[in-house]
């Protein structure tokens, strides 16, 4: 199998669309249909060989590395299908969105929208996160519908915005908005939470494995004993290892709500 390796040659003076730049689709063409392969940058197109250079090497799997600050390119991994993507740098605003399956790697921060839409798969952000990620696109009514993000760093604000089902975990603190309007799935945060936690939440669960979130009214203690369910839940987050290591150990305190919009979302506060 082959690894493509992209080398950002200058900063782009726009933003650049990189929608189709993925393994699979390059698999199937030679280095110098790859380097004339239009990507748009602003409203004009320009070869991919202009912005960056590019070279195969021999790998494990259809990869792409991008290597550079890729901060001003969007849609990396935009509805990849299967392979790997690594980002050695930062990434632009998209990055995973509408993913069904395949490895998407960040080792720098990304922008807006990040895992938006993603089906499945996995997206592993060392760095921040902007605004909606793992929500919905804009004028869509679901957000995350599978597979895994990580944040190893900090979300911004609406993290997790309509998410109807999947894994997102935030190693360190969440922004405003966390998990509102969610449908269903699992959100976990190490760190601290902005205000308005879970508003209009539906269904679905938050871990708030740091400091517990100011609590809206319409969210109540609920007194049930859900041990059982912690344990597997808290074993499956531990292999994640930082600050959902020891989540096993503690004991749990269930809120319900939203109840505003039914009531049957849980935020789980450690103890």
């Amino acid at each position: 199998m082959t690894t493509w390796v992209l080398s950002l040659k200058h900063a782009a003076a726009l933003r650049v669309d990189l929608r189709g730049i993925v393994p699979a689709a390059l698999a199937e063409l030679s280095l110098d249909q790859i380097e004339r392969l239009p990507v748009f940058h602003g409203n004009d197109t320009l070869p991919l060989a202009e912005l960056c250079h590019v070279e195969s090497v021999d790998g494990n799997g259809a990869t792409l590395v991008l290597q550079g600050d890729f901060s001003r390119f969007d849609r990396i991994g935009w509805q990849l299908t299967g392979g790997r993507i690594e980002v050695r740098g930062n990434a632009g605003d998209y990055v995973g969105a509408g993913m069904t399956a395949g490895e998407i790697r960040v080792s720098g921060h990304a922008g807006v929208l990040a895992a938006c839409e993603m089906q499945g798969g996995l997206l592993d952000v060392a760095g921040n996160v902007g605004d909606f990620a793992a929500a919905a696109l804009p004028g869509s009514m679901d957000g995350m519908r599978g597979g895994t993000l990580i944040v190893q760093g900090s979300a911004a604000d609406r993290f997790g915005d309509r998410m109807r089902r999947g894994t997102a975990l935030v190693f360190g603190d969440a922004g405003d908005f966390l998990g509102s309007r969610m449908v269903a799935g699992s959100i976990a945060v190490g760190g601290r939470i902005g205000a308005h936690c879970a508003w209009g939440m539906r269904r679905g669960s938050i871990v708030c494995a740091g400091a517990a979130p100011s609590i809206a009214p319409t969210f109540v203690p609920t007194g049930h004993d859900i041990s059982v369910f912690w344990q597997l839940l808290a074993r499956d987050l531990a292999r994640f290892g930082g600050p959902f290591a020891g989540l096993a150990s503690k004991r749990i305190e269930r809120i319900a709500g939203d109840l505003a919009v039914g009531g049957k979302g849980e935020l789980l506060l450690p103890l």
